[in-house]
């Protein structure tokens, strides 16, 4: 790879922190994300393509137009499908993963077995309510809450999910049933689409592409939208407050403790614990100013949209490619993995720039890792005072070492839950939909994103069609790691209001918000679709109706594809980019960009380029305003 001085700052990353950090590990010869993306550049055609399949030992096989089918017949279509259902299965167990963890810790609080405490009594209240569910005091509800989540995910084969019945919108289902594909629940849809793509079970494209839906809708009601509320009635449901990003957050004098993942329940024990003054008092005797908690990925978009800036909670690093970077700064004393998004070439930045790791979910393990404090509702509490106890130890040899943290960090506005929405236009979206007839705000764009190098540098693409969308007068709802990028990227800052279109800028100023709400994590899908679903139940309209799209400038991994494929479930207009393996298959090219609008509503349109990307986005939203007569 040619040096760094020579590539092009956009090939990097859109962050000054993170080509400041790359600079320095390039030039030490250490491996990193940068330099390993231009080894391994060049990609194999047929892999990106979706038509080389390698499940059986009559493969690989590699399906072209000479030969069209694979040893067992399969063709290009369903191959590159079978692969891409196989990709929405994993990011599927993943979420059901943490959806459990979520109603078993909601359960444990319920028995008064962890530190944690039913924060929103209100929200469990409220959802109890709406369920049906009733108990003589909030210990009650919320555990028989739980049992109703963990039962709704476990429903068995043939028995459809009530979480999907309960909050999906009624014109939603009314098409799912037509199309036979209302769901069961999250672990019997995932048990139904991995029989499928063995080989030789299920080789059409169409009744694949169909299996990938379902699982979609399963994913996000019962999975995710029970996930949320779970961590919404533990830890708050989120509010909008002030926050700073971004690696200048790191304070070398403290002992940091940065937690790293998808899940909040570890780092919400640590603040609890860091916030006691005997703690404090421990960090101070070893010369430390104090301990600190610093959000990394997704496990910090949770905190930072539940928990306000302190001097114990500092705000989020930035998002997944930042992590080596984050690890290079030589001030973080403990770096603490949940289940997901931790790169396994992590621990050869612990030992080279002396930072204990230690996973703390089962899942997570790398080559020559220090620990393993595995998760455990229960024990939450003992287990955050040795991941302290691990932190001040850490900082007891680091002290006095050299370190090296960009001075850069930036203001941003995080916890816009619908919930919050919903309070500040005074308890009804009419507000928000008078502002979207009236031409103001032109209509609501969902960008969940990861960060990907594949298109140019970090978080570059995301941050390019965003302020692309905001200058056309289109709100933003930002979830996952694209999220973290325009926090980064400061369009989650109210400041921002100046690059929006003459409209929203005008909203924006006048209620203090910034063009991009920030949503939170990738889990919040299931909390953007209960905003859109609520919008247009107040409308009467089903979604496809509503000038609203979704975009993932940026996708990743497994996660992101089946967010990507509930979208078109529910009736959006989806990018995507980059360009997703299913390319090799042209049929199937076809039903997801086009012919599954005739069924859906919602369609994928995948586009590279952030002008025609956003061109895309906003001919669509147009055609979606004039239909409506707006």
């Amino acid at each position: 790879m040619a040096e760094e001085e020579k590539l092009d700052p956009q090939l990097i990353s859109a962050h000054a922190s993170v080509r400041e950090m790359y600079r320095r590990v390039h030039e030490e010869g250490l491996t990193n994300v940068v330099d390993r993306w231009f080894v391994q550049s060049t990609k194999c055609p047929f892999c990106s393509g979706g038509i080389s399949c390698q499940l059986c030992s009559n493969g690989p096989c590699r399906i072209t137009e000479q030969k069209p089918r694979g040893v067992c017949g399969i063709t290009a279509d369903g191959a590159a499908m079978r692969y891409m259902l196989f990709r929405n299965i994993l990011g599927m167990a993943t979420y059901t993963y943490h959806a459990v963890e979520a109603a078993k810790t909601l359960r444990a609080t319920a028995e008064g077995k962890t530190p944690f405490r039913l924060k929103d009594a209100s929200k469990l209240e409220e959802i109890a309510s709406f369920l049906g569910i009733e108990g003589e005091d909030d210990r009650a509800r919320a555990l028989k809450l739980a049992d109703f989540f963990l039962s709704d995910i476990y429903r068995p084969l043939g028995e459809s999910s009530v979480m999907v019945e309960k909050f999906a919108p009624p014109l939603r289902k009314e098409v799912w049933r037509k199309l036979g594909i209302f769901p069961y629940g999250s672990t019997s849809e995932t048990l139904m689409a991995t029989s499928s793509i063995l080989t030789n079970v299920d080789g059409n494209y169409q009744t694949l592409a169909l299996k990938a839906l379902r699982l979609g809708i399963s994913c996000t009601y019962s999975s995710l939208v029970s996930l949320e509320l779970a961590q919404d009635i533990l830890y708050g449901t989120p509010r909008p407050h002030p926050t700073e990003v971004d690696m200048g957050i790191l304070d070398p004098s403290y002992v940091n403790i940065v937690v790293n993942g998808h899940e909040p329940f570890v780092g919400a024990a640590l603040i609890e614990m860091a916030s006691r003054p005997d703690v404090q008092d421990k960090a101070r005797a070893l010369g430390a100013k104090g301990l600190r908690i610093i959000g990394s990925i997704e496990t910090g978009q949770e905190l930072h949209a539940r928990y306000p800036l302190s001097e114990v909670f500092r705000g989020v690093t930035g998002n997944f490619l930042n992590q080596e970077f984050v690890l290079a700064t030589g001030a973080v004393d403990l770096f603490a993995m949940d289940m997901n998004c931790s790169q396994p070439v992590l621990m050869q930045y612990g030992k080279r720039f002396g930072t204990t790791m230690v996973s703390v979910s089962p899942l997570v393990n790398m080559p020559d890792l220090d620990a393993h404090i595995d998760y455990l509702p229960e024990e939450v509490d003992i287990q955050a005072e040795k991941l302290i106890d691990l932190a001040l130890k850490n900082f007891s040899s680091r002290k006095g070492r050299e370190s090296h943290v960009p001075q850069v960090k930036t203001g941003a506005v995080v916890g816009f839950s619908a919930d919050a929405l919903l309070e500040a236009l005074g308890g009804s979206l009419e507000p928000l939909i008078d502002l979207i007839k009236e031409g103001q705000i032109k209509g609501i764009v969902a960008l969940v994103s990861c960060s990907s190098m594949k298109n140019k540098g970090q978080d570059v693409t995301t941050l390019a069609i965003a302020r692309e969308l905001i200058s056309r007068d289109l709100l933003i709802i930002a979830g996952g790691c694209g999220n973290g990028a325009l926090q980064v990227g400061g369009l989650a800052d109210p400041q921002a209001a100046e690059l929006a279109g003459p409209g929203l800028r005008e909203v924006c100023k006048r209620l203090g918000i910034p063009p991009a709400l920030s949503f939170g994590t990738c889990t919040d899908v299931g909390r953007m679709a209960l905003l859109v679903g609520a919008i247009a139940e107040t409308l009467g309209v089903d979604i496809p109706t509503l000038p609203a799209a979704v975009t993932a400038p940026e996708w990743h991994e497994q996660k992101a594809t089946i967010d990507a494929i509930f979208a078109v479930a529910f009736g959006l207009y989806t990018h995507v980019s980059p360009l997703p393996p299913i390319t090799g298959g042209a049929n199937l090219v076809r039903l997801l960009t086009s012919e599954v609008e005739e069924l859906t509503g919602g369609k994928m349109a995948v586009q590279e380029d952030p002008v025609e990307a956003a061109d895309g986005i906003e001919a669509h939203i147009k055609k979606k305003r004039e239909a409506m007569g707006i």
